[in-house]
């Protein structure tokens, strides 16, 4: 999926829009000289408020930019609500519909890791480049899933052993469309190491993960980490994810083998913050033991009430900036909330949205100018995305490495109000790994 698992991101935030079921035209100017944005989001659904929020930042840049060299600029929005079902039929007819327009250039989207895995290999065919400001599977554009230095038996595990395609089997015709703005899940582990070594001091970890690939792969980055900066891994569990199950005896082994606290690879709807919950009977109550994990717990309103009084203790990592935190995203920012006016209107996403909207403009530009003026053609923007090296985006300058990931590598890490769901999350830190990967 994308950063934020189905329904997290959703429930936080307060949606006050009301947008249409499927798809959503955003411009009156005339069709004889324009160009339209195809948009891919969940804007019905559990996952309608997160979508709703990002495609505002689409288009905010849009009303910002109306025109791109002489061209009028349009939106073609599509609602893909297939996020907690996993359905992706709908989102084979939205990029379908989407390339049957000669006048859609390039696509912002899609928001679940999913959703791309079902479209990508279409757009290819089509030549047609998707920008997603969302998604974080690792195997959408990289093998292996997780990194030999990244799983502490120090072996690969590919993207087929993790049950997903292989980039290369999601591009047919061998050239890369998919471009995203947030980095990839295999670093969330390592950022909470970092975040457990560095921040909150800590040497000794009790680690469990849900059984499945996704908590697996965070698990084990983790521990790699961890014990590459110095810390001890003193008990380590898969389990077979239950809200019901009872770790308490595997907590007090944790205790009494020196832990200090315990990292969880998995989400909410498997029982990692009920884990928490039962962390209060072993290591008492409050937040000298805390727990981290990913963003499979971030920003869940269901997280908070498992955890109960022991919410404020949790820490966990969202594989994308949090704008608000970035100097050079202020001005856009309040620029964004003093147009759109009410708090429901701005989400996680928005101003990821937003450069995403940019860098394609910015590749469009280019192969306008390219093409003597006239209207380009759809796989030149994807070559002039594949070149984007600097582009400077209100969350920093980034371009994209030979398989289409954000050069821009932020995670953030963000602590739940204590015991409330309505308090929300807080960001607490961000970790940069652009300069280079933590292995």
């Amino acid at each position: 999926m994308g950063p934020f698992r189905t329904g997290t991101a959703a429930a936080v935030i307060a949606l006050l829009l009301a947008l249409p079921a499927c798809s959503v035209g955003e411009s009156g100017a005339s069709t004889a000289k324009t160009i339209r944005l195809g948009v891919d989001l969940p804007l019905t659904g559990a996952e309608s408020r997160a979508g709703a929020t990002t495609l505002n930042g689409v288009r905010f840049y849009v009303q910002r930019h109306p025109t791109l060299d002489g061209f009028n600029i349009a939106l073609d929005a599509r609602d893909d609500p297939g996020g907690a079902t996993r359905d992706t039929s709908r989102s084979v007819l939205n990029v379908q519909g989407l390339i049957a327009d000669p006048q859609v250039l390039a696509v912002i989207g899609p928001f679940d890791s999913n959703v791309a895995r079902a479209q990508i290999p279409i757009a290819n065919r089509a030549h047609l480049a998707l920008v997603s400001p969302a998604t974080s599977s690792r195997c959408l554009t990289k093998e292996p899933f997780l990194p030999a230095a990244l799983n502490p038996m120090r072996t690969a595990i590919p993207c087929k052993g993790a049950g997903l395609p292989s980039p290369v089997e999601l591009r047919p015709t061998g050239i890369n469309n998919y471009f995203r703005l947030s980095t990839t899940d295999d670093l969330q582990g390592p950022a909470a190491a970092d975040y457990a070594s560095k921040r909150l001091h800590l040497r000794r970890m009790a680690v469990i993960s849900d059984g499945e690939a996704y908590g697996q792969a965070l698990a084990n980055g983790f521990r790699a980490r961890f014990n590459k900066l110095g810390g001890s891994v003193v008990v380590h569990q898969d389990i077979l994810s239950s809200k019901t199950l009872d770790l308490t005896a595997f907590l007090q082994l944790a205790k009494n083998d020196g832990a200090q606290g315990v990292y969880f690879g998995g989400t909410a709807a498997n029982g990692a913050c009920a884990v928490r919950s039962q962390m209060a009977s072993v290591f008492g109550a409050g937040t000298a033991a805390p727990m981290l994990g990913g963003d499979g717990i971030a920003l869940d309103p269901a997280c908070v009430r498992d955890a109960g009084a022991s919410a404020s203790g949790i820490y966990a990592t969202v594989p994308a900036p949090d704008a608000e935190q970035i100097d050079s995203a202020q001005p856009i920012v309040a620029a964004f909330k003093k147009q759109f006016g009410r708090p429901g209107d701005y989400g996680p996403y928005t101003i990821a949205a937003y450069d995403a909207t940019g860098v394609v403009y910015d590749a469009i530009d280019r192969a306008i100018k390219a093409a003597g003026g006239n209207m380009p053609a759809r796989d030149s923007i994807v070559a002039e995305l594949a070149a984007t090296t600097g582009y400077s985006g209100s969350t920093g300058r980034f371009g994209f490495d030979a398989a289409g990931d954000t050069t821009l590598r932020l995670l953030s890490i963000f602590q739940p109000g204590a015991g409330d769901p309505i308090t929300g999350w807080t960001w607490v830190d961000t970790i940069d790994y652009s300069a280079a990967p933590p292995y």
